[in-house]
């Protein structure tokens, strides 16, 4: 009987642990991939055509500030990421083009969606405004 609580805690811990490994699954973006220097200069024009496309394609998993918080994130099987953190921000342009073109899992390929690569810029240009 005195064992249950402790077993009982070992389960959980080890749950957590599970869940928080996958939900932390690297994502490797190849190297060239993320020097490739932003195309479109960050100004008030781009990051305006940033967030209508923002609007449009992303918030409703990332939500309307980049906190993660959409109305589908619930749904998903991975948590998006708080794009106001580090994790997100020390991403060079290149790496955050690329996961949006590609997408992965449950973030979908925006390559099709948003064929002006112009577009991505501005995207990647608009995600720059979540820092904190």
């Amino acid at each position: 009987m005195k064992k249950l609580p402790f077993l009982m805690l070992i389960v959980i811990f080890i749950t957590t642990a599970s869940f928080t490994l996958f939900q932390t699954k690297p994502w490797n973006v190849p190297a060239d991939k993320a020097k490739v220097a932003n195309a479109v200069k960050s100004d008030a024009a781009s990051v305006a055509a940033g967030k209508v496309l923002w609007g449009q394609h992303c918030a409703s998993c990332h939500g309307k500030s980049g906190l993660g918080d959409g109305s589908k994130a619930a749904q998903l099987e991975t948590t998006p990421p708080d794009f106001s953190k580090a994790l997100v921000q020390g991403q060079s342009d290149g790496t955050l083009f690329f996961k949006t073109s590609e997408g992965r899992d449950d973030m979908p390929s925006f390559k099709k969606k948003i064929p002006d690569q112009e577009d991505i810029w501005n995207l990647v240009n608009y995600m720059r405004t979540f820092k904190k």
